[in-house]
């Protein structure tokens, strides 16, 4: 009977491990899916909703935190469906309101998972990494036209990669530029090539973008990113570490951009694109002008114009998320989502430079989403996959936080307190 018992228990054990590593595997390759949105519904989507219903249907559960975001969101999503209560076309409503429930699922399925077990920031990581790295390169190879049917990687003359849109593409890029740069300033030399050659692809694939957040988004993240770093580390010797470093990277990637200004097919795009201001920026009826116009609308209209409705009005969208929201998602949607954006990067600044496991992604997460808060003034990121990854991402520090807070007051520490 004991030989049987132990035979179950060893088959059972077998079973379980087969089931965490499947478990795993699909997390990884859900973000690795993120990379490639060509057309939607994308396998993303598919894979997504997949493992989210496995997830919880085999016990992953929501603490406070995350049941606090989960809150936040589908308030937000409620609020933009009584906006169609005004609409005269509602034929596109349902759908696009489908999309943003389940972007808001998948961050709290993030915030879940993380919570759950830290050790996955760094595999998501991976994932997105790899994602990144394929998808950059396949937009650098379109945008020269290294191959026959590459252009489909490419859209207005500018790299898009497996995306629909090149100022989507560029800003997914930048997070995992971020971690290859957090790599390069606290790995040994001996990796640096390898991160380089990394930070380099995606770099390459940024500027190709001829995304103006997405470069913005660039320089803000990677400074910001090197100052809450010189705030974490104490010892004089690594903080010139790294402020050398970040230096030399710099210096260098302004030679790598100088080096690719000498072909005309970039650089006259590029002298284009770089004009802060563009025609359809400030002329009559341009893009800020519809801001402000679009803001004085909302203001009389308290559940919103409902999705897309803008657009049809102007001719163009609101390319300025805060005027989405209220648009959108009415007045209680905008209020909603100023809580949820703020209070995450309140949150976030309070444990920012607390030595934990997870804190590298939580820095990176924090300085993407004030990025992303940023770029809201000239950009929609409603629906950016991205962007509710690293929203999931922060929460689920905050939730690991609280937690490891709980356990000290128990006195049980749950965490070392180093990476």
């Amino acid at each position: 009977m004991s030989v049987i018992g132990h035979d179950q228990v060893r088959q059972f054990d077998t079973t379980l491990a087969l089931f965490r590593l499947a478990a795993t595997g699909m997390i990884a390759f859900g973000v690795f899916l993120s990379g490639f949105v060509i057309s939607e519904p994308a396998p993303y989507e598919l894979m997504m909703v997949i493992q989210i219903a496995l997830w919880f249907t085999f016990g992953l559960t929501l603490s406070r935190t995350t049941a606090l975001l989960m809150v936040m969101l589908l308030l937000f999503n409620m609020s933009g469906l009584l906006s169609m209560f005004v609409m005269k076309d509602m034929s596109e409503a349902p759908m696009y309101f489908a999309v943003s429930t389940f972007l808001a699922l998948t961050a709290v399925f993030y915030a879940a998972i993380v919570e759950n077990d830290h050790r996955r920031l760094k595999l998501i990581f991976k994932a997105w990494i790899a994602a990144a790295i394929i998808t950059a390169l396949l937009g650098i190879l379109g945008y020269f036209n290294a191959f026959p049917g590459s252009h489909v990687f490419t859209r207005y003359n500018r790299a898009m990669g497996a995306f629909q849109d090149p100022n989507v593409f560029g800003p997914y890029l930048v997070a995992p530029l971020l971690y290859l740069l957090y790599r390069m300033l606290t790995a040994p030399l001996l990796k640096a090539p390898l991160l380089i050659a990394g930070i380099l692809i995606l770099a390459l694939g940024i500027f190709l973008s001829f995304s103006r957040a997405a470069w913005g988004l660039l320089i803000f993240g990677g400074m910001g990113l090197v100052v809450v770093m010189l705030l974490k580390e104490r010892t004089t010797a690594f903080r010139f570490k790294i402020l050398a470093i970040s230096i030399g990277a710099a210096a260098f990637l302004v030679l790598i951009l100088a080096i690719a200004l000498q072909f005309p097919q970039v650089s006259d795009l590029f002298m284009n694109r770089a004009k802060l201001v563009q025609d359809y920026d400030g002329a009559r009826l341009g893009r800020f002008e519809r801001h402000k116009i679009g803001f004085l609308m909302a203001m009389e209209r308290p559940l919103g114009l409902g999705p897309m409705a803008f657009g049809k009005i102007f001719g163009e969208d609101e390319h300025n998320i805060w005027l989405k929201t209220l648009t959108t998602y009415g007045w209680l949607g905008a209020i909603t989502y100023q809580i949820m954006i703020w209070s995450s990067l309140w949150f976030g600044f309070r444990y920012l430079l607390r030595e934990r496991p997870w804190q590298p992604y939580l820095m990176i997460a924090w300085v993407m989403i004030l990025g992303h808060a940023i770029i809201g003034n000239v950009i929609d990121t409603d629906h950016w996959r991205h962007f509710y990854l690293l929203l999931g991402m922060l929460w689920g520090c905050l939730a690991l936080e609280h937690r490891h807070q709980r356990s000290l007051r128990q006195g049980v520490p749950r965490y070392a307190s180093q990476a």
